[in-house]
């Protein structure tokens, strides 16, 4: 697979197949409100659209980065996210970087957001996908957010490799600038267990997919066989 990683900022054209990745925390979120039951999350442009659509759809469950605010139901915290029943739901989120990177590459053909607790899932639609050149967008610190580097790079090994390690990779998203911040309460709107759930690898069976829907980028849950589940080679 051909693989290249690239910041928000250096996505000078859309690309064939976008891996979008935000470790700490928007896409470790998105996969805990699909394993809380919700059917889809629209990725908002900003606060003041994601508020305009909780406006419009009261029974939708909006998210935001920091501390909480009104308007806004619960923050991008998986710790938190955990405990709240979203069955049927739809979620709006917004981020700082997460969602920013998502709605940069929405003109591209497959929009895939992942985090550790995703990664199997989402290598294995990657390999469905073979002739394709894949960008790997890292959405933290203007592209240089270790955590977010180093889960693409691991999905980018899992594709051709069977079973790497993941222990270098996790090193160096548990001694990133985020999980730092996080840990040492730099960061507002934050659980104790945020993360240590961010970095727990292939929690979840499913890939996540977004698409445009309208005007609206949603993302949506694809699960994913597992390796029980498929055919021999």
């Amino acid at each position: 697979m051909d693989s290249r990683f690239l910041g928000i900022a250096d996505l000078l054209e859309a690309p064939s197949v976008a891996v979008v990745v935000d470790v700490m925390r928007a896409f470790t979120v998105a996969a805990w409100a699909f394993a809380q039951g919700a059917e889809k999350i629209v990725l908002a442009e900003s606060l003041d659209e994601a508020l305009a659509l909780k406006a419009r759809h009261p029974d939708w469950v909006a998210l935001k980065d920091g501390p909480p605010a009104p308007g806004f139901d619960t923050v991008n915290s998986p710790g938190l996210l955990r405990s709240i029943d979203l069955g049927g739901r739809t979620v709006v989120q917004k981020t700082t970087a997460g969602t920013v990177g998502a709605l940069a590459v929405k003109e591209a053909p497959l929009v895939l957001c992942a985090s550790f607790v995703v990664a199997e899932a989402t290598a294995r639609l990657l390999r469905t996908r073979k002739g394709d050149r894949v960008t790997f967008v890292v959405t933290g610190e203007d592209g240089q957010a270790d955590e977010d580097l180093a889960c693409a790079q691991y999905i980018a090994r899992r594709v051709t490799e069977a079973g790497p390690d993941a222990a270098e990779f996790l090193r160096r998203a548990a001694e990133s600038r985020a999980a730092t911040e996080l840990a040492e309460g730099v960061r507002q709107g934050v659980h104790p267990d945020d993360v240590a759930l961010c970095l727990e690898v292939d929690r979840f069976p499913f890939a996540m997919v977004a698409t445009l829907e309208g005007s609206l980028m949603v993302l949506r849950p694809r699960a994913m066989p597992s390796l029980t589940d498929e055919a021999p080679a």
